[in-house]
């Protein structure tokens, strides 16, 4: 804990600069951060304690939102695995698949947004289409990869020890690739929170990119920063629990790398 804390101590520094520097400058484009934390717990705390103080405003934005990157990264992750194994195992559909891949992962996802609305119209279907599009990547190059370089010792030991196939898959390959799979999942995860936003600023009702659409076209300074803040908090809090869970599901990873 306090390891933490002494990390974060650039953190109110950089408060203190920013508030000062705001006010000095006197420029509405930039408030000052005690305004907008102001504005931020207008919007979004200022709701009764049975509603552990989030307004109304929170509760129509951040679930929306959320369910849609969770589902959205799940999806990606999910399909990402299956494919990067298949891919990582046979030489022979790689080869082919590569340049698919490849392509695929060079057009920027949001200019396949009038695509996907052309397809499913506006909605969620839209949004998550968008979101997975956009993340699958990192997990499937990282799962071929992994896949790929398993040690062929571990391979034919198994073989030795009469483990069928989808044993080898299970107790092998899947461990052995879990590292560069987590890696994947990991930066697929920022990259879902990225996508959820730009998915939620063409046609849609609700959601924090839909907020933060809504804050520019009023010119609303300090609720436009506030939203930004929010997603950077949102980012810093996923990721640290994706670490988190990450060092508990490779612990045996680590202690063997330690020895």
């Amino acid at each position: 804990m306090i390891r933490a804390l002494s990390r974060l101590w650039l953190v109110p520094v950089a408060l203190v600069l920013w508030e000062l520097g705001a006010r000095l400058a006197g420029n509405d484009d930039f408030p000052p951060p005690l305004t907008i934390a102001a504005k931020m717990r207008e919007m979004w705390l200022s709701g009764p304690a049975s509603q552990l103080w989030l307004s109304d405003l929170a509760l129509s934005d951040f679930p929306p939102s959320l369910a849609r990157l969770f589902a959205g990264w799940a999806v990606a992750g999910a399909a990402g695995i299956l494919l990067g194994v298949a891919l990582g195992l046979s030489p022979l559909l790689s080869r082919f698949a590569d340049p698919l891949i490849h392509f695929g992962r060079a057009i920027p996802p949001p200019m396949l947004l009038p695509v996907f609305i052309t397809m499913l119209s506006l909605g969620t279907q839209m949004q998550l289409a968008t979101i997975v599009f956009g993340v699958i990547w990192p997990v499937l190059l990282n799962t071929v990869e992994g896949a790929r370089h398993v040690d062929r010792q571990h391979l034919e030991t198994a073989r030795v020890f009469g483990l069928s196939r989808n044993g080898r898959l299970w107790w092998v390959v899947l461990p052995s690739a879990l590292p560069k799979i987590c890696a994947g999942l990991r930066l697929s995860l920022s990259l879902a929170l990225i996508m959820m936003v730009i998915s939620e600023l063409v046609g849609s009702t609700e959601g924090i990119g839909h907020r933060l659409l809504i804050a520019q076209r009023e010119y609303d300074m300090p609720a436009l920063w506030g939203t930004i803040v929010i997603l950077g908090v949102l980012g810093y809090l996923l990721n640290s629990a994706f670490l988190a869970a990450e060092r508990w599901l490779l612990s045996w990873h680590h202690a063997a790398r330690r020895t």
